[in-house]
């Protein structure tokens, strides 16, 4: 599993990519597809209201996810495990690798299904769990009748404060990549973004400038035309 670092002053690399997981890494939204499976008619009651912003991420993921019974847990992994990975991913981590460039997930899920999509074995023998940096997301206790959430960087609006992560990993610029509403906080603070889907309009309604992106070449091609030049 990969290390939870503190980077000091000293030793902070230039750059550090933070990366959101569902519906990013993932092709589909692989968290909020699980929701509906599981707590359908509070996701329908619920989700509309956290992607408007009526009520935050923290309330609306905790009552959406401990009002799952954890017998239901194993399914929730089994459910997670045929989930694809948007194209792209192995060709971002190379050129990062190369750049000695950190990727970090920073998750609004759960944890256990951001680590089964990743212990998909990559084409280097080794799974694309052991190519990340660190992971971030929340934890659940089945061992009782319904989930319980826990979560080290709970904080304000959101189960996982994605802006506390990243001041856990400082660097002399931060990119974030994200998709959606829970990548909202952590895109307004990094000065490099790459967005799509629904977090595009989160931050044209900010003014916050960003760069589109369909899949992770996208983001290797961009990444490598502005390194060179820098």
């Amino acid at each position: 599993m990969p290390k939870r670092p503190s980077l000091s002053n000293q030793n902070q690399p230039k750059r550090v990519v933070f990366c959101d997981f569902d519906g990013t890494i993932t092709a589909e939204e692989t968290f909020v597809g699980m929701l509906k499976e599981f707590a359908p008619e509070l996701s329908e009651q619920l989700m509309p209201e956290m992607y408007a912003r009526r009520i935050t991420l923290r309330e609306g993921v905790r009552q959406l996810l401990e009002s799952i019974p954890s017998v239901h847990y194993p399914d929730i992994i089994e459910y997670a495990k045929p989930k694809l990975i948007r194209p792209g991913l192995e060709a971002l981590l190379d050129f990062l690798d190369a750049q000695e460039v950190p990727f970090i997930v920073v998750s609004g899920g759960v944890r256990g299904i951001v680590e089964t999509v990743l212990s998909q074995t990559s084409t280097k023998g080794k799974s694309l769990i052991e190519r990340m940096a660190a992971i971030y997301a929340v934890d659940l206790d089945a061992t009782r009748d319904y989930l319980k959430v826990f979560s080290e960087f709970e904080a304000d609006t959101e189960l996982v404060a994605k802006v506390l992560v990243m001041a856990r990993h400082p660097a002399e610029e931060q990119i974030a990549i994200g998709d959606s509403v829970t990548d909202l906080n952590m895109a307004l603070h990094a000065p490099v973004v790459f967005a799509r889907d629904r977090l595009c309009h989160y931050l044209d309604e900010h003014k916050k400038p960003y760069i589109p992106w369909n899949d992770f070449f996208d983001i290797c091609d961009k990444l490598s035309q502005e390194w060179e030049n820098s």
